[in-house]
């Protein structure tokens, strides 16, 4: 059984070597969109992907971008990503990052890209309540940002439930985001999680083409 969930590769986790192949295969393999993280080093203690590297994979695909800003105050340099990225992209953004959030994600929707928040694992739902009525997709974060490889903080299953019970009502999808292992799409993707970022534990360095991963983690073959 295929089941109807997107997986977004996390390019951090991509061979740098041969980045262009990477994208290529990627994209033959069936991947649903390309996951950039951008860091600054002041929200998250590391540095990541830089706008020159998002702008690369953008043109060697026609699949969709998730660009993930883990930086502080991105209403101060959304411009440079909006002018960069296609209709339909998506942006994330921190709402503690920001003073004013809600404005930053107007700008994303009035360039025509897809607005989304990244919620991390200390932040409630409480706590971002209001932007959830704004945006259309809400990335949760189910290990804290910065780093990949890291362990799954069992809380965060208790803030999807409850995520879960109220997206229909305001109208967004919800998306997961870290230590992304078999178990956790077998249990939330028949819950309703729209989608899934896939790093080194599920898609990079498996030995197999890209193409034949996809479509045993669509079928739940693990």
């Amino acid at each position: 059984m295929i089941m109807d969930f997107e997986l977004m590769a996390s390019m951090m986790s991509a061979d740098y070597s041969y980045l262009e192949k990477e994208i290529m295969d990627l994209d033959a393999g069936g991947i649903d969109s390309f996951h950039i993280d951008i860091m600054d080093g002041r929200y998250v203690p590391n540095f990541a992907m830089s706008l020159n590297d998002m702008c690369c994979i953008a043109s060697l695909t026609t699949k969709p971008l998730d660009v993930h800003l883990m930086i502080e105050h991105p209403n101060n340099c959304i411009d440079l990503f909006l002018k960069k990225l296609r209709k339909g992209d998506t942006i994330y953004i921190h709402p503690e990052a920001e003073y004013h959030a809600s404005t930053t994600l107007q700008k994303v929707i009035d360039a025509g890209m897809i607005p989304g928040i990244a919620v991390n694992p200390g932040t409630s739902v409480e706590m971002v309540m209001e932007m959830l009525r704004i945006v259309k997709k809400v990335l949760v974060m189910s290990v804290n940002p910065g780093n990949a490889s890291q362990m799954y903080l069992p809380y965060v299953g208790k803030k999807i439930i409850k995520l879960l019970s109220m997206k229909e009502d305001m109208d967004f999808e919800i998306y997961w985001d870290g230590a992304c292992s078999a178990d956790k799409i077998m249990e939330y993707a028949p819950k309703g999680v729209k989608g899934f970022v896939l790093g080194t534990t599920l898609l990079f360095g498996k030995g197999k083409p890209y193409g034949e991963v996809l479509q045993n983690i669509r079928e739940l073959k693990f």
